[in-house]
């Protein structure tokens, strides 16, 4: 398969026409779930989305090293280049190291002003465009209000989309009537996109339960395979 038809036949596109036609540049978006279900992987993926479309990426990690997140994405695109018989491998993997920036902070010992002031550094001084922020790591727990409304700012500032992943935890209903997260209920007006990951027998469901002003659940024909981890139709 050519990398063209990959973009085109990646089900990342049905997850864009279920969204308004994407997150956006200046959007937020959160994959949620309880710990250990997907949501790395499919931050990756998204990633990986935009990294074939040669767009560029950075993904900022908080819990892992640079090489362990690595990993991730070589694992991933490795099942995906496997899957799809992908021609010229090695020169679109070549293309996606060049395109994605990675970085690893502490969240207990770094504030969110230093981070935003490292990413516009590395956007504007540096001249990395990125047009995706992929955030992984973050322990919503121990956050605010105030922070998400300057990485908002930020996000619109410079048109970028920024996805974080989010472990749900705590006690029972994890989730309001409506889908949304209790632990981002404070803020989710800032929040654009909210997917939820359910664990069914053999694979793992993936819901919209807002997508920008709606806020209700939408099967997504959209799973996870329990095995490879790959996005794929129902």
């Amino acid at each position: 398969m050519v990398k063209s038809e990959l973009i085109q036949k990646s089900p990342v596109r049905i997850l864009e026409k279920s969204i308004e036609g994407g997150l956006k540049g200046g959007n937020i978006g959160v994959i949620a779930s309880r710990k250990g279900i997907g949501k790395t992987s499919v931050l990756v993926q998204l990633a990986l989305d935009k990294l074939f479309q040669e767009k560029k990426v950075i993904h900022v990690s908080f819990v892992s090293h640079t090489s362990y997140v690595i990993s991730w994405y070589e694992n991933i695109f490795t099942e995906i280049a496997k899957k799809k018989n992908l021609d010229g491998v090695m020169d679109i993997h070549d293309e996606v190291s060049r395109n994605r920036v990675l970085m690893n902070f502490n969240q207990e010992t770094v504030t969110i002003d230093q981070i935003i002031k490292s990413l516009r550094t590395m956007m504007t001084d540096g001249g990395f465009k990125a047009e995706s922020l992929i955030v992984d790591g973050f322990d919503f727990a121990k956050t605010d209000r105030t922070r998400f409304e300057k990485v908002k700012a930020f996000a619109q500032e410079f048109g970028i989309e920024v996805w974080y992943s989010c472990t749900m935890v705590g006690a029972e209903p994890l989730v309001d009537q409506n889908g949304i997260p209790q632990v981002i209920k404070s803020f989710v007006d800032l929040v654009s996109v909210v997917v939820l990951l359910e664990p069914k027998a053999d694979y793992i469901h993936l819901t919209v339960t807002k997508d920008h002003s709606r806020v209700k659940p939408e099967d997504l024909s959209l799973k996870l395979d329990a095995k490879t981890l790959l996005i794929a139709e129902k």
